[in-house]
């Protein structure tokens, strides 16, 4: 089973695109992506690796998905 403290940003921007979501731009060292209906847009750090579990709980939160939902998503990938 996979944990949200150990996703790489390949598997992070995977969920995202399979979520729907779009790459809006890429600014220093971070991608900022969007979908309508969210609350706020999805923005992390590229040179981060793994992406820290904080960063991903705020952005199931912005998503309105749970965590289940999203490890589903991850393990389907």
């Amino acid at each position: 089973m996979k944990k949200l403290s150990n996703i790489t940003i390949k598997e992070f921007r995977a969920a995202l695109e399979k979520l729907g979501l779009t790459l809006m731009r890429v600014s220093g060292g971070h991608e900022i992506w969007t979908k309508s209906g969210l609350k706020r847009t999805i923005v992390f750090q590229t040179h981060v690796e793994p992406l820290p579990e904080f960063v991903v709980k705020n952005a199931l939160r912005d998503m309105g998905i749970s965590r289940q939902e999203f490890i589903d998503i991850l393990e389907s990938l």
